[in-house]
This record gives C-alpha cells, sequence and structure tokens, in this order.
C-alpha cells in the first residue's frame, strides 16, 4: 500500500509516494535521482549503500523508507556546500583515497558518521568505525590516512582494516 513519506534529503524537503517498505536507496535512486549511494552486496556487509540518517551511518538498501519519515538523509552528493567539498572529500582526494571509486562514496560516509561521533579516533577506532565497508581495490592505507588527516593526525603505522 503506498503512503506518502515526508523526510529530508540532502537539505531539501522531500515528498515521495511510495510503498513504506520500499528500500530507501531505490526511494532516492530512482525517485529523486541521487545517485551516490550504490547497489552493493545486498547483505549490508559492504557498505556501498551508505547514507547518512539523522547523522548516523545507515545501509539504505536494507532500511525501508518508512524509517525516514520526518529524518534527515544524507549522502556524499549533499556533503560540502556549494562548490566546496566536505573536509572528509578533500582528504580522500588529498590521500588518493580511491581506486575504481565504487566504495569511495559508502566509505565517506562511513568516515563522516565515524567522525561525528569520535573526531580524534585512534587507528583501532578508524578500523572499528570503517567496518562492514569493502574497498575491492584494497586502498586501505589510503583511507586510514585519509581518516587521520580529518583527524588531525596522519602518522603511526600501517593498519589495514
Amino acid at each position: 500500500m503506498d503512503s506518502t513519506i515526508k523526510f529530508t534529503a540532502n537539505g531539501e524537503r522531500r515528498s515521495v509516494t511510495t510503498d513504506s517498505e520500499r528500500a530507501l536507496l531505490d526511494v532516492l535512486r530512482e525517485d529523486l535521482g541521487l545517485t551516490g549511494a550504490k547497489y552493493g552486496c545486498g547483505e549490508r556487509e559492504c557498505g556501498a549503500c551508505s547514507v547518512l540518517v539523522d547523522g548516523r551511518r545507515a545501509f539504505s538498501w536494507r532500511t525501508p523508507v518508512s524509517k525516514v519519515v520526518g529524518k534527515t538523509v544524507v549522502r556524499v552528493e549533499g556533503l560540502g556546500s556549494g562548490e566546496k567539498l566536505h573536509p572528509v572529500q578533500e582528504a580522500f582526494l588529498a590521500e588518493g583515497a580511491f581506486q575504481c571509486g565504487y566504495c569511495t562514496a559508502g566509505m565517506i560516509i562511513a568516515a563522516v558518521g565515524m567522525l561525528a561521533e569520535n573526531p580524534k579516533p585512534t587507528d583501532a577506532q578508524i578500523v572499528a568505525g570503517m567496518d562492514r565497508n569493502i574497498c575491492r581495490c584494497c586502498a586501505y592505507p589510503d583511507i586510514l590516512r585519509a581518516v587521520r588527516r580529518c583527524a588531525g593526525r596522519n602518522r603511526g603505522a600501517e593498519v589495514r582494516p
């Protein structure tokens, strides 16, 4: 049964009439044209579908759109402002923390959510915070450096998540 779902997506109030159990990822990509989050494993294991819901990472492929009524959803396109990238996006660019780019949006979203909760994480906390995000190109050392850069430190032993 269709319902009218109202929420904020990337700073803009949105209203969508759809099946309330439909995946948030489908609504964002197909109805709103926000394609930053990707289809991935379908099991909440790769992180490609990551978004922020009220500042916390959520896996949009498995989140029914009904769960975001009245909430704020941010995807990678909604970070930063105008022409200016978000500091995490800038750090990923500076550190070359991507190769094919498929996982990058999910990695950035996971890092933004983690750093909002813990702005000065240790390497072990970074690894734990980035858990459930997979980079098939194995850019993990560069991703770690990018997150360290955002935390104001970029030194220490290399740790592979």
